[in-house]
Parts: structure tokens; C-alpha cells; sequence
């Protein structure tokens, strides 16, 4: 299972480069590359030709590949990652989300089988960039891409696809946070709250912890 991350994005509504931005003293790729590190021994990150002088790479598994359809989307960074990809079955999530969740990540790898694609389905909602994907897939991308069809969700209508409604994932992620992206500055605020309340959890469940062990 490859991991493959999406980070070619212009980041028009937030204004720069999100991938950088700062969350619980990491930068947002790295927070990303850290959720994934565990399920995979590959992390491809798919950046546009002007990110090229970016610093992306934080390990020594993770590799930089350039998009070969630049500005056509997500479809085109999905299709990248698995032209480089060395598996069959490939992660794919974006470099703006700082709360993935392995548990559920684990619990898709292991539903994946025998299908082209699995994604989650929040009430309704199709969440096409927190994925996996076959490269069965890649006949129906490049006819997409060759047609100017961008929306990575029409993909669905030509490959065998698995979906997770809200009733599997709420076992793993009742909060829904793995799915959660930033594409503006609330967004932003909001993952740093967020990020901010789960270190302020974390500090007081070891405090408690310690305490118990005193009494004991």
C-alpha cells in the first residue's frame, strides 16, 4: 500500500501555501506524513511545478513527483500518484488533513479488496480525497482528464467503488475529524483549536495517570 498526498493545490482561498502552515508546532505536511508513516511504506507527495523548490520530503520513504496534468485538479494529482506508485492498492489523502486517523485509514486498507475504490460517505457526502485507489483506475482517469471532466466524484460512475457510511465510521471516528481539510483561515483557526484542545486533553489524562500511580 502506497500513500499518496495531495499538495499541488494553489491554495487560492487561503491565500498561500497551506501545506506549510503551522499546527501544534508541525508544518501541516508534516502532520500528515506523521499519520502515515505506520501504514505505509511508500508516501509519495504530488506537487505542481512551481512548488518544486518546496521542501517536502521529511523522510527518507517519502518521495516528490510532479503532476502530470498540472492545473487540472485533484483528478490529475490522483492520477500522478498512481503513474509513480509502486502498488496496486494506493492510499490517497490531502496535505490539508491534520486529524487523519489511522484506525479508520487501517479499517479502509483492510475493506479494500476486491474493489477499485473505497471512500467515506458522510451523510451522503462522498470524500473522494481520503481514499483508496487501484490502478484499474488509471483508464478511466486519463478519459476524464483527456475530456476536461475534472470532478474527481464522476470517477464513481466507471469503477467498482466501496463506500463507508456513517455507521462504520463512527466506530473509529465519531467526530468525523479524519475527513477535515483546510481550504481558508476559519478552517485554520478551527485545526489549531483543535489541535490546541487534543494537547490540553493528552496533558491532563498523563497528569491523572501519574497521580493514580502516586496513590497506588
Amino acid at each position: 500500500m502506497t500513500s499518496i498526498v495531495l499538495a499541488g493545490g494553489r491554495s487560492s482561498r487561503l491565500g498561500r501555501e497551506k501545506s506549510q502552515e503551522i499546527l501544534g508546532g508541525q508544518r501541516l505536511i508534516g502532520l500528515v506524513i506523521n499519520r502515515l508513516s505506520s501504514l505505509s511504506d511508500e508516501i509519495l507527495i504530488v506537487v505542481s511545478p512551481r512548488q518544486l523548490k518546496s521542501s517536502f520530503s521529511l523522510a527518507s520513504k517519502v518521495k516528490t513527483v510532479v503532476d502530470i496534468y498540472p492545473n487540472n485538479g485533484s483528478l490529475g494529482g490522483i492520477y500522478t500518484g498512481l503513474v509513480y506508485s509502486t502498488s496496486f492498492q494506493n492510499l490517497v489523502v490531502a496535505c490539508d488533513m491534520p486529524f487523519l486517523n489511522p484506525k479508520l485509514l487501517r479499517y479502509m486498507i483492510s475493506q479494500s479488496s476486491g474493489f477499485d475504490g473505497l471512500m467515506p460517505r458522510i451523510d451522503g457526502h462522498k470524500e473522494p480525497l481520503h481514499a483508496i485507489y487501484t490502478k484499474n483506475c488509471l483508464p478511466s482517469m486519463e478519459m476524464l482528464l483527456n475530456e476536461g471532466n475534472l470532478k474527481v466524484k464522476n470517477l464513481s460512475n466507471s469503477i467498482k467503488v466501496r463506500y463507508l457510511d456513517n455507521e462504520e465510521i463512527d466506530i473509529f471516528d465519531p467526530e468525523h475529524l479524519s475527513c477535515f481539510n483546510i481550504n481558508t483561515q476559519i478552517d485554520l483557526e478551527r485545526a489549531r483549536m483543535l489541535a490546541e484542545q487534543k494537547i490540553t486533553d493528552r496533558t491532563v489524562m498523563a497528569t491523572s495517570m501519574r497521580k493514580a500511580n502516586i496513590c497506588l
